[in-house]
């Protein structure tokens, strides 16, 4: 039993979840888990499989009287975004990360809680353990390296997969079943400067930006959460033209896939403007903490005198860089015209990191029409080569187009009315989910996805909501037994 979760329902979960915890699986050093994975198969006699890449895949018969029901496959992802919070001392390749209850909702201190995709993860594990289910023959995939660029599911080779069906066990919203993702694309930027002389009679200040909320930069893209980088842009900017501000290193955001919620930067201005400078950084704080008061009530900018460093960036590039950054698109670009509600292209600002003579920038794109998702980054190269920059695209991922005749949507949506006497909201997502990926290995295989309530996914504010875990595996079970004939 898990000593801090164990009192929960269903406590096989739980207890799975709570394990999962224990053992360190940030994105591509998720081996100590997979390792945990493998064990549970093992020690239940399954059949368990690895492939090249590292992902985990074990089979389990089907119960007395069920073998006429299709194989479907129960899938999820080993890895999870190491985010904290600044003020908190936690290495995610070797610190447990430490849930705790608050309330309704089980959350960590001060980091991602790793319950995306680990809550779909410890559901699966306790399928594979129970043996009180009634299910035709399941698989159990279990991908690595999703959050960084769905590199797992990337590297499935074709016919290793028999089920027909699968249940994607990796969305964050109770009551909404997903049949559709969007696609993606990383495009990087890269500057490349001369370190000059720091200018005589100087003062050197260090910007300090903090306390945004941050999140997924597909699901909350379109919330007007505040950008860090696009911020830290704008203060840099006016800083750079009304003070000539020169500077020294430029540092906000660490994952493509989440909304940079801090950034910090250094700078020198004359000596005889500091006081202005002071004045102008307050003002500014006051200004965009009014502007984003209801989406980031926790927004503070700060500049406090630092050290003075060995030069800084020359002219030139400092303002090709800045006004770049300043004028970069982030956010929505255009909202679905078929369904509601949904955001169909998107770019997000994610990360500008300084390292000896270069500046590095990091954006993604998505979208769920092929061509737009190509479109956005496009428009992005195009920006960022006008500045100078050399640019590169990632390789990018496929989407998943919905099938509202599905026949596993079906059985869902039955199971959810069922169960809880209420319709749920048929869906699709502007993120990236594996199934775009697994379908193009697998074009006949049948798909959906859903999961629990989880909020601030990717950021240190990720909970999960307790009663929506039980819904979720009261719905797992109701659809196992019910999974299409052959």
């Amino acid at each position: 039993m898990g000593k801090v979760l164990g009192s929960l329902k269903p406590e096989l979960l739980w207890n799975h979840f709570e394990e999962i915890c224990n053992h360190p699986h940030p994105s591509r050093k998720e081996e100590k888990l997979a390792e945990y994975i493998v064990s549970v198969g093992k020690r239940n006699n399954l059949e368990t499989l690895r492939d090249e890449f590292g992902n985990v895949l074990i089979r389990k018969p089907a119960t007395r009287g069920q073998e006429h029901l299709k194989t479907a496959v129960l899938q999820g992802h080993l890895d999870m975004v190491p985010e904290k919070n600044n003020d908190v001392k936690h290495d995610f390749e070797k610190d447990p990360i430490e849930p705790f209850i608050e309330g309704e909702w089980v959350k960590a201190k001060g980091t991602t809680l790793g319950s995306d995709n680990g809550i779909g993860v410890a559901a699966a594990l306790a399928v594979m353990e129970s043996d009180e289910l009634e299910h035709g023959a399941l698989e159990f995939l279990f991908t690595l390296d999703e959050e960084t660029g769905l590199n797992g599911a990337s590297s499935l080779k074709p016919g290793w997969l028999k089920a027909t069906v699968l249940l994607n066990l990796d969305s964050e919203e109770d009551g909404a079943l997903y049949i559709g993702c969007a696609g993606g694309k990383n495009t990087f930027a890269r500057f490349t400067f001369s370190r000059e002389n720091v200018p005589s009679d100087s003062v050197a200040y260090e910007i300090n930006l903090r306390g945004l909320r941050g999140g997924h930069s597909g699901l909350d893209i379109a919330e007007g959460r505040g950008n860090a980088v696009k911020l830290l842009a704008r203060l840099l900017w006016n800083l750079s033209n009304k003070f000539d501000a020169r500077l020294s290193l430029i540092n906000s955001g660490s994952k493509h896939n989440a909304i940079p919620r801090e950034g910090f930067a250094t700078f020198t201005i004359s000596s005889s403007m500091s006081s202005e400078v002071e004045k102008f950084v307050s003002q500014f704080n006051d200004t965009v903490k009014k502007e984003l008061a209801t989406n980031e009530p926790g927004l503070k900018v700060t500049a406090t005198k630092a050290g003075m460093p060995k030069g800084v960036m020359d002219k030139k590039t400092q303002n090709d860089l800045l006004c770049a950054l300043y004028a970069a698109p982030h956010g929505v670009i255009t909202m679905s015209p078929d369904i509601k509600g949904l955001v169909e292209t998107s770019t997000n600002l994610a990360i500008v990191a300084t390292e000896d003579s270069t500046v590095s920038i990091t954006t993604s794109q998505r979208s769920s029409v092929e061509s737009e998702k190509d479109d956005a980054a496009d428009m992005v190269e195009s920006l960022f080569a006008l500045a100078g920059a050399e640019v590169t695209h990632g390789d990018g991922y496929p989407g998943w187009k919905p099938d509202v005749k599905s026949p596993i949507l079906k059985v869902v949506k039955s199971s959810y009315e069922k169960l809880f006497n209420a319709e749920p909201e048929v869906k699709a997502i502007h993120a990236g989910l594996e199934c775009g990926i697994i379908n193009e290995r697998y074009p006949e295989m049948d798909m959906i996805s859903f999961g629990p309530t989880i909020v601030g996914a990717h950021s240190p504010d990720e909970r999960v909501k307790i009663d929506t875990v039980q819904k979720f595996w009261d719905l797992i079970k109701e659809v196992l037994k019910n999974i299409p004939e052959k």
